[in-house]
């Protein structure tokens, strides 16, 4: 017999076998020896008092076997199939993909950055010498802006049998058991590189077409009707349905999809800034430990905060990570942060950023782009704030609350260089007079929060995207173009690896479903 039981125990009690075992047994009522295996189905931590692990159990008292934890994905040979054309290799794009293989569709990616592995030698580029290729970074190339800024997989999307198929999927693909386990599941920067790649060629053995380098310059529309896709190098795709899963970056296929007449509105997005702690100090505060021990996950934390009647919250929280510059064009500087799967950097990083509605924007009253206007503004002013080439403001945390200029910086994971900036007195009113209350606020939550051991980064600008590309509800469909489907971050229906690719596989489904 197979029975599933929830538990709590101390952390050492969770990785002692014995200890599990006895536990269980005593619960079901049954001696030692009937329990013959266990395994972990869901584990999270509770750390509001001393640390423990709530988690459910799949208990065996039988000759039973364990259930098989992936589904059966049966993907098809699609060589000589109806085409979907795909525009964008990020999660929404690649996982629209397999959801064609498995549907019996052919897909059709169309990526303006590169495959990961030259990828990679873009960013190495970045971080060593400054040099910033505009098509190849931690924004743009395969994976999207996850693969190697992010890696995170939490969701709070209610669409929870959707959850379930991407992260088998990812397992599938490389990722560790444990996303099929945590209530926070994180595969890494360092893993999530080669997870991309098989799923490249699991994409290009079913016969379907991946191709890198390849940026969209228009697509063509005739009678409400997509026809074809012109991308560079004169290259042109036939399309009778693009799935446009662009992610929030790409800012020039809004101004082009807007000058063929696909509807688009403001929406409402977040910025702020990106707040370093030693990792130690977070076990300190989290753990009330300096070190996170052997049975201990990395430490993290989830603050909200209403200042003024707008959400100040943290936002892609990076346990033992690294801060990245996540520009994408010139005279711009943008930061976001990334963790390895072992979470064991010395610092930790999140951002914290300020809600801001599409009201919130005068410019947002006479055009639809009037957040993206406002984040390159920012992103300017912060680069005039900086000394150098991609490096990045910074000021001591407590300093920029009391308004003070930090005498001095502490060390920091951020790779080209941070530059002494008085951020409080630059930063937007509408960002800084709230960030102020709410670092003061996190500290009664967190004693030990607000230090000058901590620094303040600037900016964090892309969070999502501040436009939305109008979609039918049921259909998925563009409201003006047919053919068009928008998904994921940059259609403004996502926000994270999860959420986009269970957008990819929605709006496949509808496809499917002509």
């Amino acid at each position: 017999m197979i029975k599933e039981i929830d538990f709590t125990f101390f952390p050492e009690q969770l990785f002692n076998r014995k200890h599990v075992i006895k536990a269980v047994s005593a619960k079901l009522g049954l001696n030692e020896s009937d329990v013959k295996d266990y395994k972990v189905l869901r584990k999270s931590i509770d750390a509001r008092r001393t640390a423990r692990y709530n988690v459910r159990l799949q208990v065996i008292t039988d000759d039973s076997v364990f259930p098989e934890e992936i589904g059966k994905f049966e993907f098809k040979e699609v060589g000589n199939s109806e085409e979907v054309l795909i525009i964008g290799a990020g999660p929404a794009g690649y996982f629209a993909a397999l959801t064609c293989i498995l549907s019996g569709l052919k897909p059709i990616v169309i990526e303006r950055g590169k495959a990961v592995e030259d990828r990679k030698k873009d960013i190495a580029l970045l971080n060593r010498e400054h040099i910033l290729n505009s098509n190849s970074n931690y924004s743009f190339g395969e994976g999207g802006a996850g693969t190697y800024s992010d890696g995170k997989l939490y969701t709070r999307s209610k669409k929870r049998g959707s959850v379930k198929d991407v992260l088998q999927l990812l397992h599938l693909f490389g990722a560790d058991r444990s996303v099929l386990v945590d209530a926070h599941p994180h595969i890494g920067t360092d893993k999530l590189p080669n997870i991309m790649k098989n799923i490249r060629e699991k994409i290009l053995s079913c016969g379907g077409e991946i191709h890198f380098n390849t940026k969209v310059e228009s697509i063509v529309i005739s009678q409400a009707s997509v026809k074809y896709v012109k991308c560079s190098d004169s290259k042109e795709f036939d399309a009778k349905n693009v799935v446009l899963a662009t992610g929030h970056s790409a800012r020039d296929i809004y101004f082009m999809l807007d000058s063929t007449g696909v509807e688009m509105q403001a929406k409402g997005f977040a910025m702020g800034v990106r707040v370093e702690h030693p990792q130690g100090l977070i076990y300190s505060i989290q753990y009330k430990r300096k070190t996170r021990g052997e049975f201990l996950p990395a430490a993290t934390y989830s603050l909200v905060q209403q200042i003024n009647e707008r959400g100040v919250y943290s936002f892609c929280m990076c346990p033992g990570g690294t801060i990245v510059c996540a520009a994408t064009g010139e005279n711009e500087i943008v930061v976001n942060g990334m963790s390895n799967s072992k979470l064991n950097g010395e610092y930790a990083n999140s951002g914290i950023v300020v809600e801001i509605r599409p009201e919130d924007i005068e410019a947002n009253k006479t055009s639809k782009f009037g957040g993206i206007e406002f984040q390159q503004q920012l992103e300017r002013l912060t680069y005039q704030n900086s000394a150098s080439v991609l490096s990045a403001p910074a000021q001591r945390l407590e300093d920029f609350v009391k308004g003070k200029i930090s005498k001095g910086l502490p060390q920091s994971t951020y790779y080209t260089g941070l530059i002494n900036s008085p951020m409080h007195f630059w930063l937007p009113e509408n960002i800084g007079s709230r960030l102020r209350p709410a670092f003061k606020a996190f500290d009664k939550k967190m004693r030990g929060f607000l230090t000058n051991e901590a620094l303040v980064v600037g900016v964090e600008s892309r969070t999502s995207s501040p436009v939305q590309i109008i979609r039918d509800k049921e259909t998925f469909e563009s409201v003006s173009v047919k053919g068009l489907y928008p998904c994921g971050e940059g259609a403004g229906y996502a926000g994270g690896i999860v959420s986009s690719a269970i957008d990819g596989i929605q709006v496949v489904n509808r496809i499917a479903g002509k």
